[in-house]
């Protein structure tokens, strides 16, 4: 049979096959209709449906993003013959009573509530629920687990925050019997170095690392690891910074625990005549920084009682309420050039990283007249930790952020940066710090919320030479995506954010490649009951 439609489309003519001398003309707009006219209409259509519905077939096997045959065009353009259009059996009210709001109060106190499927089902079954009885259950039912799955993460959130803010009674205690044993034993008041190794301390030769910390036992595993997968530890030189309070405990401890053949120094901020307020902007600003988060923020209870912001909303204002973000500890990275004056390239290290590779061919990287050599954070296959622009730590909503900066730049890490102090001595990175600070005070923490990254990010615009991934992986204390296997295969690992290694709130599959550097057998670690479990 052959089948010819005019131009028109105002007739259909269809030629029989063998044994038929005459073909059949039929006039679409005629009102007579022969039996003959029918029978020959109705095969024309069923021929035309069969042939919509292979259109429409293979319109599903490729997918709904992809639009290249003729039913899938059918079904964009919505007639009913050249892509069917599959409509919903679901009843309509059912739709009409998952719209409708519900008000928060409306649920307390309710006992007729389903509280697992489980439960909804059997109920189902049992009453035999109509369409609308069945939409307002399973509404009424699902509310109810998003309020109760929003409590629960606002209350995760506030015990991280109060776990991660509060210092562990074992760590607490490392510094007090280390305080005692540098008052009593001659052997924990060394000077670090001994006097025959101070002209390494200003030896551009050697390799030399920067750690400021307040947490004795977080220093020891970041000099362990250091030392003990460094290549030529003979060359290592490490620089340790701390406040007055910790500092008796931090020189007991490496007095007592030599890293021969490395040169261990260890110095209080109050050691340097110039580290004074009034002549450090960056004391005053953590200051004024301070006033302002405790008047701004009013405290954990507030935010934990604001119902109408998002868990994570939440988490990152108790996370800008945490001590250490007003730290000296954690701005001090922005003096290293006062604090070094004669040296020319340091690394950079946090107290919540683990070095895992030898990290002399650092000092071999040329970073082309930069001062800062970091790690991008905005390329990687974690997307998760990897996926960090300017935008994720700037508030774009201020005009005088928009107006600077471009919220899609990619973001790069603090933590294990190489920094170029000569480079650095010809810039102004250190006075556009100050300042970016200055402004976020003025504006109420608005330009950003917390850290020194967000200021670190403004400052060094421009200046930041980019390292490979390699020699800085992130995450390993807000995420437990990332695998044993690769974490491993890091050169420096950190356990940035709340899950800090030595606090019970790290994820126990992680916290081994931190604790293989401590020696749980040592009689102050023993004697305060600090444990190889997390």
């Amino acid at each position: 049979m052959q089948l010819h439609i005019s131009p028109s489309l105002r007739h259909v003519t269809v030629f029989p096959g063998k044994g038929f001398r005459e073909f059949i003309k039929v006039k679409v707009a005629s009102r007579r209709i022969s039996y003959r006219m029918l029978f020959y209409s109705l095969l024309f259509l069923t021929f035309l449906l069969r042939f919509a519905f292979v259109l429409t077939a293979v319109d599903s096997i490729e997918g709904e993003n992809k639009c290249s045959t003729i039913g899938c065009l059918g079904k964009k353009l919505r007639p009913r013959v050249l892509g069917r259009r599959l409509e919903s059996s679901v009843p309509e009210v059912v739709y009409q009573v998952l719209q409708e709001p519900i008000r928060k109060d409306e649920l307390q106190g309710r006992s007729d509530i389903p509280e697992s499927l489980e439960e909804f089902m059997a109920e189902m079954k049992e009453i035999k629920f109509d369409a609308e009885t069945f939409a307002v259950k399973l509404r009424e039912m699902v509310t109810l687990m998003e309020q109760r799955t929003r409590t629960a993460k606002i209350q995760e959130y506030l015990y991280r925050h109060i776990a991660s803010s509060s210092i562990p009674k074992q760590l607490h205690c490392l510094a007090l019997k280390l305080a005692n044993e540098h008052s009593n034993n001659a052997a924990a008041r060394l000077q670090l170095p001994s006097a025959e190794l101070v002209p390494a301390l200003v030896d551009n030769s050697y390799f030399h690392f920067v750690l400021a910390s307040d947490n004795v036992l977080a220093a020891s595993v970041v000099a362990t690891s250091l030392v003990r997968n460094s290549l030529r530890p003979q060359k290592v030189v490490l620089h340790i910074i701390t406040d007055r309070k910790t500092y008796y405990p931090m020189q007991a401890w490496f007095s007592l625990h030599p890293l021969l053949p490395a040169i261990i120094e260890v110095k209080a901020l109050h050691h340097f005549d110039w580290f004074s307020k009034g002549k450090v902007p960056v004391l005053e600003e953590m200051e004024k920084d301070q006033k302002v988060r405790s008047q701004f923020r009013g405290g954990s209870s507030a935010i934990v009682a604001n119902n109408t912001e998002k868990p994570k909303v939440i988490a990152s204002k108790l996370q800008a309420l945490s001590p250490k973000y007003n730290s000296v500890m954690n701005h001090i990275r922005i003096n290293l050039p006062e604090l070094f004056p004669s040296l020319n390239k340091v690394v950079f290290l946090d107290d919540d990283i683990v070095i895992q590779t030898d990290l002399s061919p650092l000092w071999d990287i040329d970073m082309n007249g930069k001062v800062n050599g970091a790690v991008e954070t905005c390329r990687g296959e974690d997307k998760f930790v990897m996926s960090k622009k300017l935008k994720s730590y700037l508030n774009f909503s201020h005009p005088l952020i928009s107006k600077n900066f471009n919220p899609d730049e990619c973001a790069w890490a603090y933590g294990m940066n190489i920094f170029d102090l000569e480079a650095w001595r010809k810039t102004n990175i250190s006075l556009t710090y100050h300042y970016w600070v200055e402004q976020n005070l003025k504006s109420d923490l608005s330009l950003w919320q917390l850290g020194t990254l967000p200021p670190g990010l403004i400052a060094f615009h421009g200046h930041v030479y980019i390292i490979d991934p390699f020699w800085h992986m992130l995450g390993l204390g807000y995420q437990e995506n990332t695998s044993l296997a690769d974490a491993e295969s890091a050169g420096v690992i950190h356990f940035n954010g709340r899950a800090k290694p030595w606090l019970d709130i790290a994820f126990p599959e992680l916290r081994p490649l931190w604790a293989k550097y401590i020696n749980f057998s040592d009689k102050f670690i023993k004697s305060c009951h600090i444990i190889r479990a997390s």
